[in-house]
C-alpha cells in the first residue's frame, strides 16, 4: 500500500491551492498500489515517472525503497511542486528531472507514468520506454476511467507485446504494458509544411494542436501586419509550437523575438519550429511560468492566444494569469495582440488588466483583440 503518513504531506504548490483541489488523486493511489512489488524489484535507477502531478508517484516511490528515481513533467508547475514537497517531505536529492527521451527510460524496468491528454503524447511515451528501457520493463499508465480508451492499448500496442486493463478503483484504472517490441524507434518530433502560411511546423507529441495551426492562431496571424509597427522587441507568451513566434521572425527581421511555455513539449517543439524556418538565431524559446523570467517592462509587443480548457470545462482563469503576465511585462504604450472563443467573457479581463482594448477582427467563432498597456 501506499505511504499514507507521507501522501498526506503533499501540497499543489505553486499550483493553485483550494479545499476542493487535492496534490494526491485516486490515480496516484491506485498507481502507487499495482507498482509496489514491482518497486520493490526495479533496483537503484530502475524506476521512472512521467507526468507525476504534484510528486505523489516519485516520492511514494522513495518511500517504497526506490533511489535515483528519474522523473520527466511535461508542466512546469509540477516540476516545481514536486521539488517543493520533496523538500517538505526530507527527500531532497532522491530523484532527477530529465527530458522525455532515451536518458530518461534507459535500462529502466518500471515506467509509472499519468495517462497524458492526447494520443500522440502517449505515442512518444511509449516509443521512448519501448526503444530504451530495459527488457523486462513494466509501463504502467493510469487515469480516470472517463478518460482512458481502446485506441489507448492500441497505442500501447505498437510498443509493447503485451496490454491489457486492471479492474477500476474509485473510477480510475492502470493500463499495463509488458514486453517491448524490437525495432522501436521515436517518430517524433513530427514535422508538417504549411505552404499557405509558408511555415514548416514541428511538435512533440504533448505539444497543443501538434503539428496543426488552429483556427485561433490563424485568425491572430491574420493581424500580424498591423501589430505594433515600431515594436523592436516580442513576446509569444504561451508559445504552444512557436508558430506565432516563428511567423513574427520571419516577417519583420529587425524585430528580437521570445517565445515562453510551461510545457516541456512545447518549448522543444517551438525551437525546432524555429530552426525548420531558419530563424532560430532571433528566437529565444524559455520554459517559464506566464512570462516568469521576463523582466517587468521589457517588451512591446506580446501575442497570445491562450487555453480556455482545463480539462473539459471551460474556464478563464488560466487566460487572466497569461493577460496579468502581459500587463506586467509590456513597455507603456505596448500592445497585447490576443485571440479567443467568442463565449469568453475576455475583453472586460483585458481592459481591467491591460488597457484600453479594441477588437482589431471577429468572425463567428474567434475574436482578436488589441490592448494597449496603460501608460
Amino acid at each position: 500500500m501506499a505511504d499514507l503518513g507521507l501522501l498526506e504531506q503533499l501540497r499543489r504548490e505553486p499550483d493553485v491551492e483550494a479545499p476542493d483541489l487535492v496534490a494526491v488523486d485516486a490515480t496516484d493511489r491506485l498507481l502507487l498500489d499495482e507498482a509496489a512489488e514491482l518497486l520493490a524489484a526495479a533496483g537503484p535507477g530502475g524506476v521512472a515517472v512521467v507526468d507525476d502531478s504534484y510528486g505523489a508517484l516519485t516520492l511514494g516511490a522513495v518511500a517504497a525503497g526506490s533511489h535515483d528515481v528519474r522523473v520527466h513533467q511535461d508542466l512546469l508547475v509540477g516540476e516545481l511542486a514536486l521539488a517543493r514537497n520533496a523538500e517538505r517531505t526530507g527527500l531532497s536529492g532522491t530523484h532527477r528531472s530529465l527530458p522525455l527521451g532515451a536518458g530518461l527510460a534507459d535500462g529502466v524496468r518500471l515506467v509509472l507514468a499519468k495517462a497524458p491528454k492526447s494520443l500522440d503524447a502517449l505515442r512518444e511515451l511509449t516509443e521512448v520506454v519501448a526503444s530504451s528501457a530495459a527488457p523486462d520493463v513494466t509501463l504502467l499508465v493510469g487515469g480516470r476511467v472517463k478518460h482512458m480508451t481502446h485506441a489507448m492499448n492500441d497505442v500501447l500496442a505498437v510498443g509493447f507485446g503485451e496490454v491489457h486493463a486492471t479492474l477500476a478503483r474509485q473510477k480510475s484504472r492502470v493500463l499495463v504494458a509488458r514486453g517491448p517490441r524490437p525495432g522501436v524507434a521515436s517518430t517524433f518530433p513530427r514535422r508538417q509544411e504549411h505552404r499557405d502560411l509558408g511555415l514548416v511546423v514541428c511538435a512533440h507529441g504533448a505539444a497543443f494542436a501538434g503539428t496543426r495551426v488552429d483556427a485561433g492562431t490563424r485568425a491572430l496571424l491574420a493581424a500580424l501586419p498591423r501589430m505594433a509597427p515600431d515594436a523592436r522587441t516580442a513576446l509569444d507568451l504561451g508559445c504552444g509550437t512557436g508558430v506565432l513566434a516563428t511567423s513574427l521572425a520571419l516577417a519583420r527581421p529587425g524585430l528580437t523575438v521570445l517565445a515562453g511555455d510551461q510545457s516541456a513539449a512545447a518549448v522543444a517543439s517551438a525551437v525546432q519550429t524555429a530552426a525548420a524556418n531558419g530563424v532560430a538565431d532571433r528566437v529565444r524559446v524559455v520554459r517559464d511560468d506566464a512570462g516568469s523570467s521576463v523582466p517587468d517592462a521589457s517588451v512591446d509587443l506580446v501575442v497570445c492566444n491562450p487555453p480556455f480548457h482545463l480539462g473539459a470545462a471551460v474556464v478563464t482563469g488560466a487566460a487572466d494569469r497569461l493577460f496579468a503576465a502581459a500587463a506586467r511585462v509590456l513597455r507603456p504604450g505596448g500592445e497585447l495582440w490576443c485571440v479567443y472563443n467568442n463565449r469568453l467573457p475576455h475583453r472586460a479581463a483585458l481592459r481591467r488588466l491591460v488597457g484600453p482594448t479594441q477588437v482589431a477582427a471577429s468572425d463567428r467563432r474567434f475574436t482578436v483583440t488589441v490592448s494597449a498597456k496603460d501608460p
